[in-house]
């Protein structure tokens, strides 16, 4: 048997629009104990034998300290359990962090004094890409996107405070969101 070999483009032309099975991201997850939360195990190091011909991504996950790190009851608390663990972050969020680049996905955020929402687009979806997500009207009377990078709000803690210090930009049509915006979204119908 014979694998045909494409390059960038005709890929995209030819193979991608078929959406084959056998050509979507694949996420291997194993679960360990918890002693082996940090570098896996024997049995990790077998599977990553067997799909080191794959394009996969391999994730180690200890679903029961997963468990008992959800019921702690404050963000200090897991901090403090995931460092005697020797991890830096919880599963959980290695997880969804892994899934949204496998995907090729992002999040951006909407704000307002009632909520704050997030979207999930494409990376490289454009501004109005981005505002038909929440509702087509808003891709089709797109005027522009009023964008706050997530360090920037984190850094000066509420939009008014990112307009005094001149950090929020103003964005047209061409503007490729990025992972963490906040944006408030412009149209007219």
């Amino acid at each position: 048997m014979r694998s045909l070999n494409f390059d960038k483009e005709d890929y995209r032309t030819y193979v991608k629009p078929m959406q084959l099975i056998t050509d979507k991201p694949v996420l291997y997850v194993c679960n360990v104990d918890e002693s082996a939360a940090k570098d896996g195990n024997e049995y990790v190091a077998k599977v990553k034998q067997a799909i080191a011909h794959e394009e996969a991504e391999l994730l180690v996950l200890a679903v029961s300290t997963e468990a008992d790190i959800n019921e702690l009851e404050t963000y200090e608390e897991r901090q403090m359990f995931l460092e005697d663990l020797g991890l830096e972050e919880a599963g959980a969020a290695k997880l969804i962090r892994s899934a949204y680049a496998l995907l090729n996905l992002l999040t951006y955020f909407t704000a307002g004094p009632k909520e704050v929402r997030a979207w999930t687009v494409l990376i490289g979806s454009t501004a109005p890409e981005a505002a038909g997500v929440i509702h087509s009207d808003f891709e089709k009377g797109f005027i522009r996107a009023e964008v706050i990078s997530f360090e920037d709000y984190v850094h000066y803690g509420s939009e008014a405070k990112v307009k005094e210090a001149g950090k929020m930009r103003i964005e047209g049509k061409e503007y490729v969101v990025k992972d963490g915006d906040v944006i408030h979204f412009r149209f007219n119908v």
